[in-house]
């Protein structure tokens, strides 16, 4: 296929189109009109001869033909983009729109009040943290990267372990004054406990204790379930019941005798803290600024 100027064109439009995720907001971000970026698309499709999206009207997607594009023909865009810039001395630039599909009880706690400060560091930087209860599929959804708990799904994202935290079990000290302490895992059967529901399965999160090499499954007797772990903690403060938590950004409801840690000798679960990123955006200055801003803040939260 001989060289062609409006294919690269249509191939950033595209781009744009992706991670905007919808027209007018690339046509936007690139100084065109929406519909002179429909049209480049549309030729862009004619000249490729498959169709690389799929429109509706309320949403765009990517075919599979368009993912493979996508993905192919991205660190192509995204090195003629960073050879302009290392040519013009700022190859380590960081600047643009860049857009996180985020844990919302990670970003509330431990990111919310650091926010202000990274976006003084980068004044050419814009920032989208969209609070998401599952990664989902990134690339379709217009995301340059995920901060999510838990082992990363399967498939060919990039994911680097930023942290691990403790799970722990904790109750209000007014709950533990009226029905007593657990002392074993066993004994919560016995207990009115807080579940947490897992969008990814549809169901509550195993609750399980770990000491040394012993895992003790538990199901709890749970009258309360919720979804938002502001809910959760609200609650459990309040003398609902017994919940799990991540300590990491929860530290202050312990240190504040908010609520009291439990079964402390079976608190050895860890619980991974990953950045999710599809492969052609995992050497985007933004994407390194951001996930360094990430561990800085974990590091400070820790040492506060």
């Amino acid at each position: 296929m001989p060289y062609d100027g409006r294919l690269l064109a249509g191939a950033t439009v595209l781009m744009a189109v992706v991670e905007a995720g919808s027209i007018a907001r690339a046509a936007a971000a690139l100084g065109l009109s929406p519909s002179g970026a429909s049209r480049a698309l549309q030729r862009l499709e004619a000249r490729i001869g498959v169709r690389l999206v799929d429109r509706t009207t309320r949403a765009l997607s990517l075919t599979d033909e368009g993912r493979r594009f996508y993905e192919q023909a991205g660190p192509l865009i995204e090195g003629i983009e960073e050879a302009a810039l290392d040519v013009a001395g700022s190859g380590a630039a960081v600047r643009g729109r860049l857009r996180v599909n985020i844990d919302a009880f990670f970003s509330r706690a431990v990111l919310a009040e650091r926010l202000p400060a990274f976006l003084a560091r980068h004044p050419g930087l814009g920032v989208e943290l969209v609070m998401r209860d599952r990664t989902g599929d990134l690339i379709a959804d217009g995301f340059d990267l995920a901060i999510r708990f838990g082992e990363p799904p399967a498939g060919r994202l990039i994911a680097r372990k930023l942290a691990e935290t403790r799970v722990l079990t904790v109750a209000a000290p007014a709950y533990l004054a009226a029905r007593g302490e657990p002392r074993h895992p066993h004994d919560l059967v016995e207990h009115d406990c807080i579940d947490f529901y897992d969008a990814a399965s549809g169901r509550p999160y195993p609750w399980e204790f770990r000491r040394w090499e012993e895992v003790v499954p538990v199901t709890p007797a749970a009258r309360l379930m919720v979804s938002d772990s502001g809910t959760m903690a609200g609650a459990c403060v309040a003398g609902a019941g017994i919940a799990q938590f991540l300590e990491l950004g929860t530290e202050d409801l312990v240190a504040d005798g908010a609520v009291l840690p439990i079964l402390t000798d079976w608190s050895d679960e860890r619980f991974p803290l990953y950045a999710l990123m599809p492969s052609r955006h995992q050497r985007a200055a933004r994407v390194r600024a951001f996930v360094d801003f990430v561990v800085e803040a974990i590091a400070l939260r820790r040492g506060a």
